[in-house]
């Protein structure tokens, strides 16, 4: 009996230890992602003025997400708050106490939105540049003639607490918190026109692709908390959300978040496509209509 305590003792203890050097190991990996410094060459835009740039930059904050993860004011906003995620927190884009600097220049909004890296060099969490980095020259220049006319907001951002999950998935490279560790050096920007054309809407789901995946067949969202239920499948294969929908049925469910047969869509599903024109989602639909039938969560 002594001797089966003293091995059941030993193999908690063993387990104990493994646990302990795993979260060490994941720690250490993951702070040295987050705190690598790139040297990116950004190519600057041009930043058009008055009155029609602002507003087209507000359209596209909108239908990007911009104001959904820093607030309708942009005076910075609590994104995700779980304990196996962590506190991730977007900061302060106005030039308030706790916002950017006087001198934020054009540069450094270019290499945050296209880069996903500050101006220190370091990847700026949670910033899903490797969406933004195909944005056309046009996009970026007016959503960077919006973000410039903001009023300043006071508010003070609290730092980024990461959790375990969160840790292991950037340690293992699962998770593109560290999006700059991707794109710093991988920017395409986009010439496309906009119009109702597949090509446009191939431009726009960009935004769909990081919880839908890159083949947009949805599944488990890799970057959520565990507890998100899996992003629909938006091709036309097996188990589709969208197989046999019509266009405005598609539209219709984008601007109301019901579906044709009466359900809402998850909390889960950000507002911003409801923000876009009759003319973007037309392209959306019209691209969705393109892809390759895929069982749910597959992308090869």
């Amino acid at each position: 009996m002594r001797t089966l305590l003293k091995r059941l003792l030993a193999g908690v203890a063993a387990l104990v230890v493994i646990i302990a050097v795993a979260a060490t190991s994941l720690y250490f990996v993951s702070q040295s992602k987050l705190h690598r410094r790139y040297v990116v060459a950004v190519q600057p835009v041009p930043v058009p003025t008055g009155a029609d740039a602002i507003a087209r930059g507000h359209h596209i904050a909108l239908i990007h997400g911009c104001l959904e993860c820093h607030g309708p004011d942009a005076g910075g906003h609590m994104v995700i708050d779980n304990p196996a995620m962590g506190k991730l927190y977007a900061p302060n884009l106005t030039h308030g106490v706790g916002g950017l600097k006087a001198s934020y220049s054009t540069v450094d909004w270019v290499r945050a939105i296209r880069h996903g890296v500050g101006g220190d060099g370091r990847t700026l969490v949670l910033m899903p540049s490797l969406e933004f980095s195909t944005m056309s020259d046009a996009d970026v220049g007016d959503l960077i003639a919006y973000l410039d006319s903001l009023p300043s907001v006071d508010r003070i951002s609290p730092p980024v607490r990461l959790g375990p999950v969160s840790r292991m998935l950037i340690a293992t490279g699962k998770m593109r918190l560290s999006a700059a560790e991707l794109v710093h050096m991988n920017v395409k920007p986009s010439t496309v026109q906009p119009g109702p054309t597949a090509a446009y809407g191939h431009y726009l789901a960009a935004n769909c692709m990081g919880c839908h995946n890159p083949a947009l067949s949805g599944g488990k969202i890799a970057e959520g908390p565990p507890n998100w239920p899996p992003a629909a499948n938006l091709t036309p294969g097996p188990g589709s959300a969208v197989a046999h929908w019509t266009e405005a049925q598609f539209v219709e469910t984008m601007r109301t978040r019901r579906t044709p047969d009466g359900r809402t869509l998850s909390p889960v599903m950000p507002d911003f496509v409801g923000h876009m024109s009759d003319t973007e989602l037309s392209a959306l639909w019209t691209y969705l209509r393109t892809l390759p039938p895929k069982p749910t969560g597959q992308q090869g």
